[in-house]
């Protein structure tokens, strides 16, 4: 399995940008998907999550300013970013809950990663 992140760039502050992560390999079912971010010195936190049956979760931070969706379809998920902050400067991470088979686990999966730089 491997997920591929893209969409990152630099952008000002007050501006968007959107991100994607498609899914690709022997997937059975994604049972969510979600956004995390790192930023310099910081730890790594949960932006936003989706799961399979469409429930949504932000962080505090991005509430009313990041939409997260998926692409069933494609096993895509995208992150709608708006009204950007120079606090919103991280590297962006998408994270699967992939089940391979109908009979293993779920496992958690990460895609590698794409910087996104506000600026001032």
């Amino acid at each position: 399995v491997q997920l591929q992140a893209y969409g990152g760039g630099l952008v000002q502050a007050g501006g968007y940008l959107r991100l994607s992560c498609a899914s690709s390999g022997n997937i059975f079912r994604i049972n969510a998907m979600g956004w995390y971010r790192q930023a310099p010195g910081k730890q790594r936190e949960l932006v936003a999550a989706i799961t399979s049956g469409g429930s949504t979760n932000y962080a505090d931070s991005v509430k009313g300013r990041f939409t997260i969706s998926t692409d069933n379809a494609k096993n895509t998920v995208y992150l709608q970013m708006s009204s950007l902050k120079p606090e919103d400067t991280a590297v962006y991470y998408c994270n699967a809950a992939i089940k391979t088979r109908s009979y293993t686990y779920t496992s958690d999966y990460w895609g590698q990663g794409t910087l996104v730089t506000v600026s001032s």
